[in-house]
């Protein structure tokens, strides 16, 4: 599988995003054992990007649900983990109720990093995110809190989610140049709308990971070549599904790009990891991206 650079880390070029098996819209679960071989197929098919988050569980009082999957199928997994990235996110609030919220001060994103560092049974979190902005702060000081957790040693790199261009920004004078690991926003057929994040990014060097990369978990991965016929023709063309053809497509889109599809069965993930070695023409990435209609 091809590789390609979030911070100091190599990772491979698709990597797992493992909410699917703890929180998706159709409320449809895979038993531990079946998440567990999700995330074994994943490894095995030469995936070293496993995404997750605090707040990815079936319910409020389940935090850490998916954080603790990803542990369990690390340890029993028969291969070399060393080289394996795990990325977590934190953030975002979850209460009695299933209340949700945002919080991105000093003292709960220190808990929220020690107790996600417990859970996946880490000293120190190799990436950690800022999963989605507290408009109850200023976004500097709050990128401050994660160099805060930082220079104390809890977490190694970091990361954004759900940022703007302007937010990118102050995450990168605050970090310092170089030191904004990662950018991890929705970007999909369905939702091009970050394209000009996934540019910014290009220029500035930040990894750029598409969360719901085919399109989400209520279907819209499933339906991706329905929706989006170029897709199933491009895919009929070289023998693969709809949903590598998308993968490639976003791969082909910069080099800092690292899709993160979401799986809850072995064949999900083992099909989406296959997009990393699919070369797509230059009519077939034009065809993509006119039906899409954003530019190169």
């Amino acid at each position: 599988m091809q590789v390609r650079k979030i911070g100091p880390f190599t990772v491979s070029a698709i990597g797992l995003g493992a909410m699917p098996m703890s929180m998706n819209e159709d409320q449809r679960y895979p038993s531990r054992d079946e998440a567990i071989a999700t995330i074994h197929a994943a490894l095995d098919a030469g995936v070293t990007l496993i995404d997750t988050a605090d707040v990815y569980a079936p319910s409020w009082h389940e935090m850490g649900h998916n954080e603790l999957l990803v542990r369990d199928a690390l340890r029993t997994w028969g291969g070399d983990t060393a080289g394996v990235l795990i990325a977590t996110k934190g953030g975002i609030t979850r209460s009695e109720g299933n209340r949700w919220g945002r919080d991105g001060s000093l003292e709960y994103l220190r808990h929220a990093a020690q107790t996600s560092a417990q859970n996946l049974g880490v000293e120190a979190i190799d990436l950690y995110q800022y999963h989605r902005p507290d408009r109850g702060m200023v976004y500097g000081e709050v990128m401050a809190n994660l160099k805060t957790l930082q220079a104390e040693g809890l977490i190694r790199t970091v990361g954004i989610s759900n940022a703007s261009v302007e937010e990118i920004d102050i995450a990168r004078d605050v970090l310092g140049e170089g030191n904004l690991a990662s950018v991890q926003n929705e970007f999909s057929p369905k939702h091009p709308g970050s394209y000009g994040e996934l540019v910014h990014c290009e220029n500035h060097g930040i990894a750029f990971l598409p969360w719901s990369p085919l399109g989400g978990t209520g279907g819209g991965g499933r339906g991706v070549g329905d929706r989006f016929e170029v897709f199933r023709e491009i895919g009929d063309a070289h023998g693969v599904s709809p949903q590598q053809v998308v993968l490639a497509w976003e791969l082909s889109l910069s080099p800092v790009v690292v899709p993160i599809p979401g799986a809850r069965r072995p064949a999900s993930i083992a099909d989406s990891a296959q997009a990393a070695d699919l070369r797509l023409t230059e009519e077939d990435h034009t065809r993509c991206s006119d039906a899409i209609g954003i530019g190169r």
